[in-house]
């Protein structure tokens, strides 16, 4: 029985770490639309650049504190 117990919470532990990776994933690639929609569609190339690395730094940090 404790087996079962330890199987389950080792399951649940990388069930958590997936879904935060799928989260970051979607997150990031968002990110990554937005910088380019404003760097190609908006002409505002620079702001795009300090947004993507500013917004992908954000992530890694924010998800690095939050895990």
């Amino acid at each position: 029985m404790a087996e079962v117990q330890d199987d389950y919470r080792a399951h649940m532990e990388s069930y958590k770490s997936f879904n935060k990776l799928v989260l970051f994933t979607i997150l990031w690639i968002v990110l990554l639309l937005a910088s380019m929609a404003l760097g190609l569609v908006g002409h505002l190339s620079i702001f795009a650049l300090l947004l993507g690395i500013g917004g992908t730094v954000g992530l890694l940090v924010a998800f690095a504190v939050l895990g």
